[in-house]
């Protein structure tokens, strides 16, 4: 029987971040980090080890690891290729997430790369990450439908998914990158996955482009999956995917969660707090859908 506890991950500090109009500065994403883990959010997504050049809403996230309080949430960092695992390496990442696109159009227009040759970056990382003992996941992005290419064949996903797990990744991340996704779409491909790995390696990441992101979780809730990604006052949005837009809100999972029996672990009147910062810091988010009626409930 699945288990009654779900892990909620907040990429909020990085993939709701890094496509913001204003950069925050590293105090600012250091306060939304702290904050998101006063409220006891079990795993947050600090930033990405990519050229500040090309993302400069990530600039010198290596400097925020060592201000972060050690034993509470599980921090992680994206990390493109060999060089992002030898800069987080050095900064003691604790988890590191590297990222294929299912499909072949995506990664050459991100990467300049097929999805093979993303594989086989992603293979060489983690052939070294296992003989360091270094903790990897890989995503598999555009997991239902790409900007470019339309629908994704779930093989396509299978197949992709088995050769990051052989090739050592401690779990996989499967991301409607763009939120094209509908709930009947999630949960043939959630069950899919799950009727051929670990359910327990797998988790999803989807965006609220149609408003269809809490569905969505719902969708992957059934088929199994116990671990999402979401994003502070459904902040997000990704450069280099055109039609990409806001994650699903973490308030809005974890009120759903928590209202169906489901045990999060996360503190949400802390929570709303966390949603706030994030949209006086950014003032581009707007809080989860939600978030008034969450407000009047738990801030009482």
């Amino acid at each position: 029987m699945a288990s009654n506890k779900v892990i909620i991950n907040d990429v909020g500090p990085r993939d709701g971040l890094q496509n913001q109009p204003k950069i925050l500065d590293l105090q600012q994403r250091l306060a939304l980090i702290l904050a998101l883990e006063a409220a006891k959010v079990p795993e947050i997504e600090v930033g990405a080890f990519v050229s500040p050049k090309a993302v400069p809403a990530m600039a010198g996230t290596a400097d925020l690891f060592p201000l972060l309080p050690k034993g509470s949430a599980v921090y992680s960092g994206l990390i493109p290729n060999m060089k992002g695992f030898e800069l987080a390496s050095k900064a003691n990442v604790p988890l590191m997430s590297l990222v294929v696109a299912a499909s072949n159009t995506m990664n050459e227009k991100n990467i300049k790369m097929t999805t093979e040759q993303s594989v086989d970056v992603c293979r060489e990382v983690l052939t070294l990450a296992k003989s360091k003992g270094a903790n990897v996941q890989a995503y598999v992005a555009t997991a239902w439908e790409c900007p470019f290419e339309g629908a994704i064949k779930a093989d396509e996903v299978y197949r992709v998914t088995e050769q990051l797990i052989d090739a050592g990744a401690t779990g996989i991340v499967i991301a409607d990158t763009i939120g094209a996704a509908n709930p009947a779409e999630v949960a043939s491909l959630m069950e899919g996955l799950t009727s051929r790995f670990d359910s327990n390696i797998l988790s999803c990441h989807f965006h609220d482009t149609r408003a269809m992101g809490l569905a969505n979780v719902y969708a992957a809730l059934e088929a199994g999956i116990r671990k999402f990604d979401a994003s502070i006052a459904g902040l997000g949005g990704c450069p280099f995917a055109p039609g990409a837009s806001g994650n699903v809100a973490t308030e809005d999972v974890v009120m759903m969660l928590e209202q169906m029996g489901y045990d999060t672990g996360i503190d949400i009147p802390l929570l709303l707090k966390a949603s706030d910062l994030a949209i006086e810091l950014t003032g581009t988010a707007t809080g989860g859908n939600a978030k008034t009626w969450m407000e009047k409930h738990y801030n009482k």
